[in-house]
């Protein structure tokens, strides 16, 4: 291994000039990958909601209502004006309101008084707008200028477009904080005012030729887009960091500069790799589940360590050793204390602290599992936000409302009929709109003008939109979607279809539900095989899973505690990313555990081990806590900022158990852990044997 490095250590200008030239391609290539912001799109595609969209599509003009906009102070034949504008707005496809679903020639008075409250009520009129996909963000521009400084626009194409146009702002300035704080860690960790920026550097390489290589998978999620890169710098930067840690103490023992690099590398190779497999392991284990936001962040975040474990073995000594005289004129002594007394203090406390914690593992556990949920993105913006606002406007009028789209075959007026009337029926059903509706089953369709008729009736579908009080999601939702397909199913058994937003969350939620146990079976399986393989100890394994998914459960459950409901889809990928990121730091201590109690007895070898890889440990850990962190505190999107403020608890929990409780956990089972391993105790007695 140690000579293949040499060679690596002999062509470091070429690896310099093509790790550039892949960098400043690959950035140029970021701009052309597309980003999706509608989460429903990554529904399987036998999903019962994304089959009806199809079908939807290939039916009828437009799409599903996908937009609510409020106009407030306006008379009926205001109201009509303004239907008139928005319809001619860029990107609208459709707009529905209150003379689709009654007669404007009857009396308000006399009107059903539920249908006219969904649409118009205290001189405020609320349309129901289907935006076009491709136009999202310039129509809801549109439709909040039209609808002016008192009106509002939410629904899924105002949250979308939102998210836009604001995520990225905000994930440019997490970044900065991020990369500012690492500076500063780096600065106080190393002893040079250059190896900083040289991290920072690496990283970097691989954060553009990562987001560019993107491009192969056509399009990526806006999860992905707008925390993958703040993500692969927090988990790899310890790569480096660890390497040059290395190089520093195989320098300082007078090997030349090219032979302590080489020999670093090699040294470095079993740690380094594999954490960096772990965590690759814990990012592909996301690939598993159904619902494709897995898949294509687990993707995505696998493919950016293995290109960050690329560039810490060949770009970074290599950058590292052409400006290592650089390097060393900005020398500077270390601005961190010694931590031999923190090794001691670890060594004092470590043994009740492990306890606790094996107490602790039962309750974590339960807790971690009894969370209430959030299942689709209805829920991603709070009251602070623009969508916020406007939707708390919206229902403080109106009440909550979603449209659902109902397709059955044929053109039987009949038997619709009787099905409108039992949807009518139901709770929660404001209104339906449908060619029975509007013209009542006994007119024939021939009296009926193409344009309202094509958005009705297809060769093959009839169409009825119904509108419901209920929120996106929720009981109320689950169970309305559960009864409008059960109408349906009475009428056309096996051959409607019904699409909506909240249908697609209930889609969701039965499908993300059932990806769970999969996801961190594989994940914790496979990353226990990685461990056994390499550490070669059937015992070690056991212990760093147990050790980090402990903290895991820790982590979860303080939103149970908290009554806190989470993001069940962050809840999916946080205990992927919180395993793979941090298993690093139990690898780290467990090998230089081991390697020091071949010298020293055991509890000097804990206290060593402690000391020794503090540095490391915090500097990484520090560094993905606080990015965390700040995405969770920064972030207006709800979904990335639970997401982030689960990381970076997650990272100050795995910090916890591995500094303070592993150690003692190793020390413990000492026996276990060195197997056949020569310890200080047995050579010390068998050099007493020899001079006896």
């Amino acid at each position: 291994m140690e000579k293949f490095y040499r060679g690596v250590v002999r062509r470091r200008r070429l690896i310099l000039v093509l790790f550039l030239l892949a960098a400043a391609g690959c950035l140029a290539l970021k701009g052309m990958v597309r980003v999706n912001y509608d989460v429903n799109k990554y529904l399987p595609a036998e999903t019962a909601s994304t089959v009806s969209l199809q079908v939807l599509g290939e039916e009828f003009p437009g799409g599903i209502p996908n937009a609510r906009v409020m106009v407030t102070g306006v008379t009926i034949p205001q109201a009509l004006e303004y239907k008139e504008r928005l319809a001619a707005a860029p990107g609208v496809e459709a707009v529905t309101w209150l003379d689709d679903a009654a007669d404007l020639t009857v009396p308000l008075a006399v009107m059903d008084p539920d249908t006219l409250a969904s649409y118009y009520r205290d001189g405020a009129a609320l349309f129901t707008v289907t935006v076009s996909e491709e136009d999202y963000v310039e129509a809801v521009a549109a439709l909040r200028d039209i609808a002016g400084p008192d009106g509002a626009v939410t629904g899924s194409a105002a949250s979308q477009a939102d998210s836009a146009t604001g995520t990225m702002d905000e994930v440019r300035l997490i970044g900065a904080f991020g990369v500012a704080f690492a500076l500063v860690v780096l600065a106080l960790t190393t002893t040079s005012w250059l190896e900083p920026l040289l991290v920072l550097a690496g990283l970097g390489v691989a954060v553009f030729i990562n987001a560019g290589t993107n491009l192969i998978f056509g399009e990526i999620s806006f999860v992905t887009n707008a925390s993958g890169s703040i993500l692969q710098m927090a988990v790899s930067l310890d790569y480096s960091v660890f390497l040059l840690h290395r190089f520093e103490e195989c320098r300082s023992a007078g090997r030349d500069d090219g032979e302590a690099m080489a020999e670093a590398l090699s040294k470095s190779t079993a740690s380094i790799l594999s954490s960096g497999l772990t965590t690759v392991i814990g990012f592909l284990a996301l690939v598993l589940m159904r619902f494709g936001l897995g898949r294509d962040m687990g993707l995505a975040l696998a493919k950016g360590i293995g290109i960050s474990l690329i560039t810490a073995f060949f770009f970074v000594p290599s950058l590292l050793l052409c400006t290592l005289r650089l390097a060393d004129k900005l020398r500077h002594r270390p601005l961190t204390p010694g931590l031999g007394g923190f090794g001691r203090l670890v060594r004092r406390v470590t043994a009740p602290l492990a306890l606790v914690f094996v107490l602790a593992i039962a309750p974590a556990y339960l807790a971690s599992n009894a969370n209430a949920f959030y299942y689709g993105s209805a829920q991603m913006y709070g009251e602070q936000s623009v969508y916020g606002r406007d939707t708390a406007a919206i229902e403080s009028v109106f009440g909550r409302s979603d449209t659902y789209v109902l397709m059955v075959p044929g053109r039987d007026t009949a038997v619709q009929a009787a099905l409108s009337a039992d949807l009518h029926e139901l709770d929660h059903v404001t209104s339906v709109i449908s060619y029975v509706d509007m013209a009542g089953a006994e007119v024939p369709l021939e009296y009926l003008d193409e344009a309202t008729l094509s958005l009705l009736m297809s060769d093959d579908y009839s169409r009825m939109v119904l509108t419901v009080d209920v929120p996106a999601e929720g009981e109320s939702t689950f169970a309305l979607v559960e009864q409008v397909r059960a109408v349906a199913e009475k009428y056309y058994p096996g051959a409607y279809y019904l699409a909506g937003n909240g249908v697609s969350t209930y889609d969701l939620m039965q499908t993300v539900t059932s990806d769970l146990a999969k996801v961190n079976l594989v994940a914790v399986g496979a990353v226990f095989l990685v461990l056994l393989l390499t550490m070669r100890s059937a015992w070690l394994p056991v212990l760093l899973v147990l050790c980090i998914e402990t903290a895991i459960w820790l982590n979860l459950a303080v939103p149970y505690f908290a009554g806190t409901p989470i993001f069940y889809i962050t809840y999916l990928i946080i205990s992927s990313i919180q395993l793979g990121a941090t298993v690093d730091y139990a690898i780290l201590m467990t090998d230089r555990y081991r390697e020091n109690r071949t010298a020293l007895p055991r509890r000097e070898a804990l206290a060593a081990t402690v000391s020794g890889t503090a540095v490391s440990i915090l500097t990484s850990g520090s560094v993905l806590a606080v990015v965390g962190l700040l995405m969770g505190y920064l972030s207006s999107n709800r979904l990335l900022a639970q997401l982030g403020l689960l990381l970076g608890r997650g990272a100050l929990f795995s910090l916890a158990a591995v500094l303070f409780v592993l150690p003692g956990l190793l020390s413990m089972t000492d026996k276990l852990v060195m197997g056949r391993r020569e310890t200080a105790e047995k050579r010390l007695c068998g050099e007493k044997g020899e001079r006896t």
